[in-house]
């Protein structure tokens, strides 16, 4: 995953603390279901085109968060009439995705205030 951001680094992608790939999937899967692509749309059009989720990464995430049961998986047809997996939530990944989501706003507020960010 990579990021946009301004000044002289702009260029330069962020390293992404562990487990923020999979939130944000957890996150985009919370509206309903979707094949891959269209997570890692979601990604980037909620980030305010800030966030891009490549395919290399993307994928072994899917399968990983799938393997845990936080997600399943069905065939089905894309908006392009292309085989494609949708992925959607299941009872435990929503779970999950409430407790790391607790958890990343104490991170968020913790750092800022170390930051003086207000």
């Amino acid at each position: 995953m990579t990021t946009r951001t301004e000044g002289h680094m702009a260029d330069e992608p962020l390293e992404l603390l562990q487990g923020t790939l999979d939130m944000l999937i957890l996150k985009s899967l919370s509206w309903g279901p979707l094949h891959g692509a269209a997570v890692a749309e979601s990604v980037h059009t909620r980030s305010g085109q800030e966030l891009t989720v490549e395919e290399g990464v993307l994928y072994p995430a899917l399968h990983r968060l799938e393997k845990r049961g936080w997600l399943e998986s069905v065939w089905g047809l894309s908006e392009k009439n292309r085989r494609v997996k949708f992925y959607r939530l299941t009872p435990e990944g929503h779970e999950h995705l409430k407790a790391e989501t607790q958890t990343w706003r104490r991170y968020v507020s913790a750092v800022s205030r170390v930051l003086g960010v207000p």
